[in-house]
């Protein structure tokens, strides 16, 4: 079977590079021919044999520089002939869909159907949901001031812009709007044959619509198996990934403060590096990848993903608990059904650094409890490649 993947950025980055270039691996190992198509970026690891990419669009100075952009972000037509050229040479079996908007755009879907339709080949077309920008102009179903929003889901979506819930700019959230009621009302979605949710909360979001609801299959991310090994660990809380308000990184800041003898490790990047300086038992590694990353999870006593958003199904907390660290969770999205509470980690309420102080105070300094969470992280149950790769033969198959 051949398959291109689809997504913005073709390097490692985030949680969707993170998924798209694994499953390539996966592909490939059992015999599948697998291109990439996306941003052109000195930074690409993969691609594709047309040479066909699209050319980022640099916002640095702001959409008032770029008078282009407000266009090509709602509907990139490069970015429809660029990818009819990867089509042609490669001529797929599937087309796998990832983190397409704002850059590449849904009109590389109506690409797809044109080229499916004028060639009659059997092409499936496969979105994997990383968020929620199917339903939320937003993307992350909140408001510019992080807090939750489910106003757009009835489709009415100038509620974005009354309240600039992207990134708190009048512009961008009237750009969102656009987007919104474009694509919505384009039918691009409609060629969609499966779209696949990392966690059964964002299939339960997207199924409050009736035009995905027959389409979405709850499928978690898959992480690779891991050797058991026993580390010494570093008496350190740990926070890796990216670093935000909207991540709950502020509210890990606080819970810090308030527990001064303990010392708190922050790996990653984002907007809260200049806050954790400001803490004096906070320490900011910069971002970490690779041995360097496993050895700091090993090493954690506890990592905390404290996210203040619906998170669909972090990498993070799945990783953490494969290399046998215990996860504190917050009980927003898709983060519940990774862990299990009582066993390989705890759960608190959003934004709630008080309850987070205690969940840590129990697991820090409780005689034996992270030893026990921590063995029972070694035991824990995700999908493996194996397990996600014959469930995703089912979807691509039809």
């Amino acid at each position: 079977m051949k398959i291109l993947i689809v997504n913005k950025f073709l390097y490692p980055k985030g949680g969707s590079e993170t998924y798209i270039l694994k499953l390539g691996d996966i592909l490939r190992s059992r015999g599948h021919e697998v291109q990439y198509f996306g941003l052109k970026n000195e930074k690409n690891t993969v691609g594709n044999c047309a040479g066909a990419y699209v050319a980022d669009m640099d916002f640095s100075e702001g959409i008032r520089k770029n008078l282009h952009a407000p266009l090509r972000i709602i509907y990139n037509a490069p970015a429809r002939k660029k990818i009819r050229a990867v089509l042609e040479g490669f001529q797929p079996d599937v087309v796998h869909l990832n983190n397409i908007q704002f850059h590449l755009t849904p009109s590389i879907i109506l690409e797809a159907e044109s080229y499916r339709r004028e060639t009659g080949r059997k092409l499936r077309i496969v979105y994997t949901a990383h968020d929620y920008q199917l339903i939320c102009p937003s993307h992350g179903l909140f408001d510019s001031n992080i807090e939750i929003c489910e106003k757009c889901l009835g489709g009415n979506y100038t509620h974005c812009l009354r309240t600039k819930c992207v990134k708190n700019s009048r512009l961008k959230s009237l750009l969102g709007m656009l987007d919104a009621y474009f694509w919505r009302y384009s039918q691009a979605y409609s060629y969609i044959d499966a779209i696949i949710c990392p966690s059964f909360f964002l299939k339960s979001k997207l199924d409050t619509q009736p035009r995905f609801r027959k389409k979405t299959v709850a499928l978690h991310n898959f992480v690779d198996t891991v050797t058991p090994e026993e580390a010494e660990k570093g008496g350190y809380v740990l926070e890796f990934g990216h670093l935000s308000k909207d991540k709950g990184t502020n509210t890990l800041l606080e819970a810090a403060k308030r527990l001064p003898e303990v010392k708190f490790v922050f790996a990653g990047y984002g907007e809260s590096e200049k806050d954790i300086a400001a803490v004096s038992n906070a320490k900011y590694v910069g971002f970490k990848t690779g041995i360097e990353l496993e050895t700091l999870i090993r090493r954690a006593v506890v990592s905390v993903y404290p996210s203040q958003w619906y998170e669909n199904c972090p990498f993070s907390v799945i990783e953490s608990q494969m290399y046998g660290t215990p996860v504190i969770g917050s009980r927003m999205g898709g983060i519940p059904e990774l862990i299990r509470e009582g066993e390989t980690g705890e759960l608190f309420e959003a934004g709630n650094a008080q309850e987070l102080e205690e969940k840590l105070r129990k697991l820090l300094f409780t005689p034996g409890l992270a030893e026990r969470y921590s063995e029972n992280c070694k035991k824990a149950k995700f999908e493996t490649p194996d397990s996600y790769y014959e469930k995703l033969m089912a979807v691509y198959g039809g």
